[in-house]
């Protein structure tokens, strides 16, 4: 069972991330962005990293939500030019939502408890030592200093620095954004 939600998922994420970088219209790829996120934290769910899954959906999905409005700033889509027009576009629509739902339901049915079930009765996870070496050591730093701190103590002791440039960074192209959109007006 947890095989073929994995491969449901990891097919979900590899069509929808083709089809992000096929669409030729900026807020259908946003879209398709969005789906895929959404399919990447149901595999993280599956690997059971609930924490990770959740930083997913919020550092991205939101992330996708600022390209989205920094793309239609920049390109000033006045003109209403969609890959999604008419019944393929409903049709298009139909199949997301309903993608989107089984997803979610599937999420839903899930907890940690039955997926450890499910992996405990499986061969081949009978020692998740022996499949997941390095799974031990961030089960005693998850031990040690609890899953946040086991993610923001390394993100802010010895990354800090990488950590502030990026945020420098994007904070630049923000206000580089505004700046040519505001021009533009």
């Amino acid at each position: 069972m947890t095989t073929g939600v994995f491969y449901f998922f990891a097919t979900l994420a590899v069509v929808s991330a083709c089809l992000c970088i096929l669409q030729r219209n900026p807020v259908a790829a946003a879209l398709w962005l969005v789906s895929t996120m959404f399919s990447l934290a149901a595999i993280y769910v599956l690997l059971d990293a609930q924490f990770i899954a959740a930083i997913q959906v919020l550092v991205y999905a939101g992330a996708v939500m600022v390209l989205f409005l920094f793309v239609i700033m920049l390109l000033n889509l006045g003109h209403p030019s969609s890959d999604l027009r008419g019944p393929p576009g409903v049709a298009a629509t139909v199949v997301l939502a309903g993608l989107l739902g089984i997803e979610l339901l599937t999420l839903w049915r899930y907890s940690p408890r039955r997926l450890a079930a499910e992996l405990a009765q499986s061969p081949a996870f009978a020692d998740p030592r022996t499949a997941f070496a390095a799974g031990e050591l961030a089960r005693q730093e998850t031990v040690t200093r609890g899953v946040v701190g086991g993610i923001a103590a390394p993100l802010f002791q010895t990354y800090l620095v990488p950590f502030e440039i990026t945020s420098i960074l994007l904070l630049a192209a923000i206000v580089g954004a505004v700046v040519l959109a505001k021009r533009k007006v």
